[in-house]
């Protein structure tokens, strides 16, 4: 097996060269690079990469420069995911007719995207890449917003969280909607492997990376990508938050192989309170008025009730 296709196991992985530099414009504190920086490194494959606009897109190709060290494309904020697709297919067809000047390697196509490029405004184009069948895998960056064009809410954004087109005032609490389970529709369109990652925990996003590019098909991952501008947390917090969100559940770690059987990958050895996640974050703290806090036992409700119900998915194995 030569060195451009062995997958890495976890102690190559620190000292992989990047392909993802780490000049960009990026926020101090922004997990999207931490994100790609595993993503990519977790392979030696030759790569075919996409992003959706977005801030991953507009703060990593400012011309003439760019902090991509692979094949990247970027098209538009709707679809990154066909961009990516069509140059498998296009792959697949040059090596069907041997017109491929290297046949002997076989890169992978990842395509990156935001919440709202994925959840909203990419979601038929995923939803169609899925149901072609694309040997590809689709990163979603989730911090819960549309942080590159002002802070506007998105189907992922979490019940009572303060943006601009859903702002917490005298007469609101915030974002109404609960966040939409991306996780269980993409698992829904028949994909072989879908998973929920963070980065504070690279080991185990690094595993579900490297099992999602060695399957044959569409595979998706959520990775939760903390924002500090958006979220209202400190730069130097930015691991601290993720913990939170991984450890009080919120962000639960699982996989879902093949549609239907579910494994959980991270099971929290001194879970935290939702209210300790929440008070972590500027987002979130006109819930701590009297008036307003029953929307976090609401969502502690909530939270206990999706872990309850992933442990009996797991145990059923269906």
């Amino acid at each position: 097996m030569s060195e451009m296709k062995k997958i890495k196991n976890l102690k190559d992985f620190s000292t992989s060269a990047d392909r993802f530099e780490g000049a960009n414009l990026l926020c101090p504190g922004c997990a999207h690079s931490i994100i790609v920086r595993e993503v990519l490194n977790a392979t030696n494959d030759d790569l075919v990469l996409s992003a959706s606009t977005g801030c991953l897109e507009v703060c990593t190709a400012v011309y003439p420069y760019t902090s991509w060290d692979a094949s990247w494309i970027h098209i538009g904020f709707e679809n990154g995911s066909t961009a990516v697709a069509g140059a498998e297919a296009m792959y697949k067809a040059l090596k069907k007719k041997n017109r491929l000047k290297q046949p002997e390697r076989t890169p992978k196509f990842v395509s990156f995207a935001g919440d709202g490029a994925s959840y909203d405004i990419g979601f038929q184009w995923i939803s169609g890449c899925f149901e072609r069948g694309h040997d590809m895998m689709h990163v979603v960056l989730d911090n819960e917003v549309y942080a590159n064009t002002g802070g506007q809410r998105s189907s992922s954004t979490p019940i009572g969280g303060s943006n601009t087109t859903s702002p917490a005032g005298t007469h609101s609490y915030g974002e109404k909607m609960k966040k939409k389970d991306m996780m269980a529709i993409m698992a829904a369109h028949g994909s072989p492997y879908v998973a929920q990652v963070a980065p504070n925990k690279w080991k185990n996003m690094v595993k579900a990376i490297q099992h999602g590019l060695a399957v044959e098909g569409p595979v998706f991952i959520n990775a939760v990508s903390p924002c500090t501008t958006e979220w209202k947390f400190a730069p130097e917090d930015t691991m601290m938050v993720t913990d939170l969100s991984t450890d009080s559940l919120v962000f639960p770690l699982y996989e879902i192989i093949g549609g239907r059987e579910l494994n959980i990958t991270y099971r929290p050895k001194n879970v935290v309170s939702v209210r300790d996640y929440m008070g972590a974050q500027g987002r979130f703290k006109h819930l701590f008025q009297p008036k307003y806090e029953y929307i976090i036992d609401e969502w502690q409700k909530s939270v206990d009730a999706d872990w309850d119900y992933l442990q009996r998915r797991e145990e059923a194995r269906v």
